[in-house]
């Protein structure tokens, strides 16, 4: 297949991965975990960095060597089958309408230090933002490229600015009582979200210079660069731990009083952004499975921009639901981030088994290690697989029923 665009050396690669990954969590993750873990926070992100590694590595393989769009549902569709491949793609179109809700409400955090809005407030501005999140992407506007990595070196240069002026200024972190290792374990499973999307690497290897020698490191190293940017942001959050933002609080301690508007700033207009990526893409995934007759066909339909609009509703009135669902269960980021991180667990599992299948048996050591590193997420995870062990089971169910229903109809020689 011909390769477009090799243009990405082994430098631009490991920036390139790492801006994928970065977003507004550097700003609220690490201080969750502190919630969780207390002084061992930190501890969760290396334990998480070393058991991510090999799932990066798998991920790196599959992508030099089966390097589709479609990613792991394209993995797993050529190791067991189309309608395996179909039920993980699925799974992941169902599992990011909580992801969107989660992240909205992980971005309105960002105007605590701001403003106060009381509950009914805030979902009543979140709502509103997801129907001008639809107006937005009915009319094909999206964030250039350009402006996204701009955002996210932005976030980039604030944490690294922030980092050398506390070891510069020898600043001490706030003692915080210590969690015991299932506290470990439980800032894990919540700092699984951070990491979310590493499967997005296989879209990177058509366009690398030399791809047999720069993409593995390249992967590699900025997996790490992320991992050590976020244990960076622990340490700075253990600053100010009591902050009702720590970030903000470390800033105005490191750097002055303009923290909350600076992270205030950034976190709102990077979560905005990240949020609209999600619905662009989430609208054309759903168009495709449309075509392909898995899902329904009024989702097809293109409106005179040429967007998928009614897919584009349909799944941001399901991200809205999940957001009032959450609202009247009381239920916070921290709750939906591990749902949404259940399914994504199951798609590398089924990723990592679709490895060990489609790579050469060099490979099974590291890919062994990627199904413990699952194992580990799962236990970590816990009653929160839930979600995503019913929400394959429906999937499952309803293509399994479609099935049946398509051979009946042609056994009766009844067109479809």
């Amino acid at each position: 297949m011909t390769r477009l665009n090799q243009t990405i050396t082994r430098w631009q690669g490991m920036g390139l991965i790492a801006t994928t990954l970065l977003g507004t969590g550097v700003f609220i993750i690490p201080q969750l975990t502190i919630q969780h873990a207390g002084d061992h926070a930190i501890w969760a992100w290396v334990v998480l960095l070393l058991a991510i590694l090999p799932l990066a590595y798998v991920f790196a393989e599959l992508g030099r060597k089966f390097t589709h769009a479609a990613g792991p549902a394209y993995f797993v569709s050529q190791a067991f089958g189309q309608t395996a491949g179909r039920i993980i793609g699925l799974l992941f179109l169902f599992a990011v309408p909580p992801g969107a809700a989660a992240a909205l409400i992980m971005t309105f955090k960002f105007l605590d230090p701001l403003i106060t809005l009381s509950a009914q407030q805030a979902i009543i501005a979140e709502l509103a933002v997801f129907l001008l999140l639809f107006f937005i992407n009915r009319r094909g506007l999206q964030l250039s490229g350009r402006i996204q990595l701009g955002l996210t070196l932005a976030v980039l240069g604030v944490v690294v600015a922030m980092l050398i002026t506390a070891f510069a200024s020898n600043a001490q972190p706030v003692a915080t009582e210590s969690g015991d290792s299932n506290a470990v374990l439980s800032a894990i499973g919540l700092a699984i979200w951070s990491f979310l999307g590493i499967e997005a690497i296989t879209h990177l290897a058509t366009e690398f210079k030399d791809v047999k020698k720069d993409f593995l490191p390249a992967t590699l190293g900025g997996i790490t660069l992320v991992g050590l940017i976020f244990m960076g942001c622990t340490y700075l959050s253990l600053l100010a731990p009591d902050h009702s933002l720590a970030m903000v609080g470390a800033f105005e301690l490191l750097l002055g009083d303009s923290g909350r508007w600076i992270i205030g700033a950034l976190g709102l207009i990077s979560g905005l952004a990240t949020i609209n990526v999600y619905f662009a893409s989430l609208s054309r995934l759903a168009w495709s499975f449309s075509n392909e007759g898995v899902l329904p066909s009024q989702l097809q339909s293109l409106n005179k921009h040429q967007v998928p609009a009614v897919a584009l509703l349909v799944f941001i009135l399901i991200s809205a639901l999940m957001l009032v669902l959450s609202f009247i269960a009381e239920l916070d980021f921290d709750a939906l981030a591990h749902w949404v991180n259940g399914a994504f667990v199951m798609i590398y599992s089924a990723s990592m088994l679709a490895a060990w299948k489609l790579l050469s048996t060099r490979h099974r050591p590291v890919i062994a290690l990627g199904l413990l590193a699952c194992g580990l997420f799962i236990y970590c995870l816990g009653s929160a697989m839930l979600y995503a062990l019913l929400l394959a089971a429906v999937i499952t169910i309803g293509l399994l029923a479609q099935q049946l229903y398509r051979a009946s109809f042609s056994k009766r020689g009844t067109p479809l």
